[in-house]
């Protein structure tokens, strides 16, 4: 199979400032044909997503992946709930961790991979506080006016 160069990466930027990013984990997810075909096209959004576990099994939900234009009666869902692939000592990892208070699965960056799958970045994450996040903006400005000079 040839090796592709895809520029496609997805962020979300209002994880990193909503949240504190502990680790970081790459998973791969199950996608339908239309669906490949649309983040390819870079139709998707996972600002308002999040992670969660049923059974022994990792899911995203709220990612929004729009339908692809050419699709007919074959279209997707754009919301419906799709399932991550992660190793088992990953799975189990994130299982034992979501269990302690105030931590979370968030998404963080979809892209697609040097193979042509699309990937997942999630992080496990704590909530930050409110004085978390006016430093966070105090920090970017500061950054910006050292830039600008």
């Amino acid at each position: 199979m040839q090796k592709r160069n895809s520029n496609i990466e997805i962020l979300n930027k209002k994880a990193e400032f909503e949240f504190i990013l502990l680790e970081k984990f790459t998973a791969g997810i199950v996608l339908c044909g239309t669906e490949i075909k649309s983040i390819r096209a870079g139709k998707t959004s996972i600002v308002e997503s999040y992670c969660y576990f049923i059974g022994r099994q990792l899911y995203i939900k709220g990612m929004h992946i729009a339908e692809y234009w050419w699709g007919n009666l074959n279209n997707h869902d754009p919301r419906r709930e799709r399932k991550l692939l992660l190793n088992a000592k990953e799975i189990n990892k994130l299982l034992r961790r979501t269990k302690e208070r105030g931590l979370t699965i968030v998404p963080t960056k979809l892209f697609i991979s040097e193979n042509g799958y699309a990937k997942l970045e999630i992080a496990l994450a704590r909530g930050k506080k409110i004085y978390d996040k006016r430093e966070a903006i105090k920090e970017k400005d500061i950054r910006r006016a050292m830039e600008s000079q």
